[in-house]
């Protein structure tokens, strides 16, 4: 029996049982979608992760304080100590003590409240240097940074994230605008631009002034040198662990410590960050794939179970075919193809209603859904591959009935 003939007749016989044949795929319409989506998901969620570290700067090394232990001996976690000072800072923007940095910011945070007129908006505000912008990449939608001499007098000049100016003053063209805090008056000189958000904290509710207005107005935690984080940019993204090296050797220094075992700080390197957070991602794509593979398995099972009655059915058929000269192998590879027909006509329908969920989903679930090609075209060759599988033994004993017994079948 020629090829064409085999695929025509397996068309014919699916075909003529139309619902039973939907039923079949639904295992494998249901499973293929779910690895389209969850393959989807992870890789999405990985590109969203590895944007927001990125939008931190690939060359960038963040210093944390040590832990705290307060007076009855109770110990806090890593960062919640006052281990960094502002003179460290100082030192580590030093091109002879760490050459390889570019630059340096520490900062100093609390939450503030903020008034204009009637409205008032509680906020982070941020007590850094002039080169805040140039190390966590940021740049101004209006107006201007403050400079040195904003930073030398301890100047009532601060600047907004925009999301905190539109919830202050209704609009981000603010410029010029006086603000108060504690009933001392702020003005307003710039505005940066939009930067997202990073995890679950928005990059755009913020507020940041000198780091000496800070100290001398708006610090309330009782020690004026520490604090809360050193930011170090990379002279490049291939001389960061240089970089990293010669800044923990100069604070070991500073803070009289034999060796980094005794350190009472850290420093995190971005590319860590994002391969901790892909592999805790890969990790989870892999387990909501396994999952979905089961509905694949269940799927499988569907198309053997309805192969096995479709045999049944149609004994006498292939007992007039075998008694016509048929050979095994024909009935056992229309059999065969039948299967692999129902596995691919699955496999089309959930990759088409996996890459329309893709689309659509994200505005709704907030979050990327990555179509992945490569993931396309193996969905479709596992969906063929389980009808294969799932059809060798019904195609197989189909081929193995005698032809007297099944024209004897009633």
């Amino acid at each position: 029996m020629r090829p064409g003939d085999l695929l025509g007749s397996s068309w014919r016989a699916i075909r003529s049982h139309k619902m039973r044949s939907a039923l079949t795929m639904l295992g494998i319409v249901v499973g293929i979608a779910s690895v389209v989506l969850t393959v989807g998901l992870g890789l999405g969620t990985q590109k969203d992760v590895s944007e927001e570290i990125a939008a931190l700067g690939s060359d960038l090394l963040i210093v944390s304080p040590g832990s705290s232990t307060d007076e009855s001996g109770m110990r806090g976690g890593f960062g919640s100590g006052t281990t960094l000072t502002r003179a460290d800072a100082e030192a580590l923007a030093s091109t002879v003590a760490v050459p390889d940095a570019m630059a340096v910011a520490a900062e100093k945070t609390a939450s503030v409240s903020l008034e204009y007129g009637e409205s008032n908006w509680t906020t982070t505000v941020t007590g850094t240097s002039t080169s805040w912008t140039e190390v966590r990449s940021r740049e101004l939608l209006y107006g201007s940074f403050f400079d040195e001499d904003d930073l030398d007098s301890s100047a009532s000049v601060i600047v907004l994230g925009t999301e905190t100016a539109e919830e202050l003053f209704g609009s981000t063209y603010v410029v010029g605008q006086e603000l108060t805090i504690d009933d001392e008056s702020y003005e307003v000189v710039g505005v940066l631009a939009e930067a997202g958000s990073s995890g679950d904290t928005s990059l755009d509710d913020l507020a940041v002034v000198p780091m000496t207005t800070m100290v001398d107005s708006l610090d309330d935690s009782g020690s004026s040198e520490s604090v809360a984080t050193i930011y170090i940019k990379a002279a490049s993204s291939d001389l960061l662990s240089a970089a990293s090296q010669e800044a923990e050797a100069l604070l070991l220094n500073l803070h009289g410590l034999a060796s980094a075992d005794d350190a009472d700080f850290t420093i995190d390197v971005q590319d860590s960050l994002l391969d901790a957070a892909t592999s805790v991602y890969q990790k989870l794509t892999v387990l909501l794939t396994g999952i979905a593979a089961l509905a694949l398995l269940v799927g499988g099972i569907g198309v053997m179970n309805i192969m096995l009655v479709s045999v049944t059915e149609r004994t006498r058929e292939i007992g007039l075919r075998k008694a016509l000269g048929a050979a095994p192998a024909n009935i056992r590879n229309q059999f065969l193809i039948e299967a692999m027909i129902l596995g691919l006509s699955g496999g089309a329908i959930g990759v088409a209603i996996g890459v329309g969920l893709a689309v659509a989903l994200p505005p709704v679930l907030d979050s990327t859904i990555v179509i992945s090609g490569l993931a396309l075209v193996v969905s479709v060759v596992v969906a063929v591959g389980i009808g294969a599988v799932f059809g060798v033994y019904p195609a197989a004993r189909a081929a193995r009935l005698a032809p007297i017994d099944a024209l004897r079948d009633q």
